[in-house]
């Protein structure tokens, strides 16, 4: 099993624990880890451009002029593809590029990237995250007492002071323990986590 140190919000060191083999200690399949995030980032995917077709432009139910004699090339309609104004021949419709990918994949992807997380070291787990008040200063400090920059903060539960406080930083994203996901864990340097959101990651992927 892999042993990590517990740091408190001073950044001292004050316990060590140990990890769960089944999650932070997989073999890593990257092309789960390749697929989850594609599925992630497609189904966030808005998909509703749309632009009009020759039958959905309004107007141009009228013969613009006769069909000979007028010198001009034969017309039927001021709304084809060739006229300003006129539709687009195979213009885009609003369609869903979301696909599916099996729960056991999913959580095959995110153990895998929790491992290479803890194999590379950055992987921090501290005692508890609690602040007096909403104060943005006061988190920086704790980032910085635990040496973290571009970090993926993950609490148990909903703690509106850390959530608020953390929101204006750029560089960290607060998760509660059932919105971690592949996506956000591979593009922020470090994963933080406390020790109570741990217990139910442990829990919950065991």
């Amino acid at each position: 099993m892999a042993k990590v140190a517990v740091y408190n919000m001073e950044g001292k060191e004050v316990d060590s624990i140990e990890l769960n083999d089944s999650i932070f200690g997989v073999e890593i399949n990257e092309h789960l880890v390749h697929m989850a995030v594609l599925q992630q980032l497609a189904n966030n995917r808005q998909g509703t451009q749309k632009a009009k077709t020759r039958s959905e432009v309004r107007g141009g139910g009228r013969k613009p002029w006769r069909q000979k004699g007028t010198g001009h090339a034969r017309q039927g309609s001021t709304r084809s593809p060739q006229w300003t104004g006129g539709g687009v021949v195979f213009a885009p419709v609003p369609r869903d590029y979301s696909f599916k990918l099996n729960k056991k994949e999913k959580r095959a992807a995110l153990k895998s990237v929790l491992t290479s997380k803890v194999a590379e070291n950055k992987f921090v787990v501290v005692d508890e995250l609690k602040l007096d008040e909403i104060k943005t200063k006061k988190f920086v400090q704790v980032m910085d007492n635990l040496k973290v920059e571009k970090a993926l903060v993950v609490l148990n539960d909903m703690d509106t002071n850390v959530i608020a406080s953390a929101a204006n930083i750029p560089t960290v994203k607060t998760a509660q323990t059932n919105e971690l996901n592949v996506f956000d864990a591979l593009k922020y340097d470090k994963v933080v986590v406390t020790k109570a959101a741990l217990a139910t990651i442990e829990e919950v992927y065991a």
